[in-house]
């Protein structure tokens, strides 16, 4: 079962979320954050909130600003909008009665969960997939417009058959975004997972990050997968490793 909701972004616009509800005992409740332009319904998102629902903990994943149900212009979002959306997506969740214990991103999703945990003082631990290490990473998507949006100031930016618009400010923003206080300084359990064989992230990302974490952090290696966990069941084991690790973490009652 899932729950249809909207919430007020950090800038205005109604985000468009969806509540994957717990099956059985409530264990918990969790945000998901997804990847660069993927949206909510993609397979990492989807296919890991479900996984979790179906483990009794209910996962809120949204659209960022002008993506799928979301209102907005993409244009005029950056990586400093996903962390802060993403806080508000925790207190969207805590103001409906539902404490938000655990955090998971995937790819340009997890670097914002790294940083939007700072501001979420319910959430009790922090899991990322496929994330990068810096969020500049993502600059490798639009590389060959980077001249043209830095001296027009914008550009259309072609995603699924769709034209977005990247704009200059997005660039200066993620170019200036650096983690590596911020995951020093994390203070919540901390899991990295990542593919070896991730050609779009590559494993060093995860590297860097166990590195500047401090304990107590994990590792596992989600062997045989791609980046967007697409392959059977890729995003469902991932789903099922978050689940037992996050659950000392979790109130027993479910609140």
């Amino acid at each position: 079962m899932a729950e249809r909701v909207r919430f007020e972004s950090s800038t205005g616009p109604l985000l468009a979320g969806l509540i994957d509800l717990p099956e059985g005992t409530v264990r918990g409740w969790g945000v998901f954050s997804h990847g660069f332009t993927l949206g909510k319904d993609s397979p990492a998102a989807s296919r890991i909130c479900k996984q979790l629902a179906s483990e009794g903990i209910g996962m809120l994943r949204f659209d960022n600003l002008g993506l799928g149900g979301s209102e907005g212009d993409w244009g005029d979002g950056s990586f400093s909008h996903k962390v802060d959306d993403t806080a508000r997506a925790v207190q969207f969740m805590i103001d409906s009665g539902r404490d938000v214990r655990l955090l998971v991103g995937h790819s340009f999703g997890g670097a914002a969960v790294l940083a939007a945990a700072h501001q979420t003082p319910s959430v009790r631990a922090v899991a990322s997939v496929g994330a990068p290490y810096d969020p500049g990473h993502v600059e490798h998507n639009y590389d060959a417009l980077l001249e043209r949006i830095m001296a027009e100031g914008e550009a259309p930016f072609p995603v699924g058959g769709k034209a977005l618009t990247l704009r200059r400010h997005f660039i200066e923003d993620v170019r200036t975004a650096d983690l590596r206080e911020q995951i020093r300084t994390l203070r919540r359990p901390l899991l990295v997972m990542h593919s070896p064989t991730d050609n779009t992230v590559g494993i060093a990302n995860a590297s860097q990050i166990f590195r500047m974490a401090r304990h107590p952090r994990s590792f596992v290696s989600l062997e045989g997968a791609d980046h967007l966990l697409t392959g059977r069941n890729q995003a469902k084991r991932a789903a099922m490793l978050i689940s037992a690790w996050v659950d000392p973490y979790l109130d027993p009652d479910g609140r």
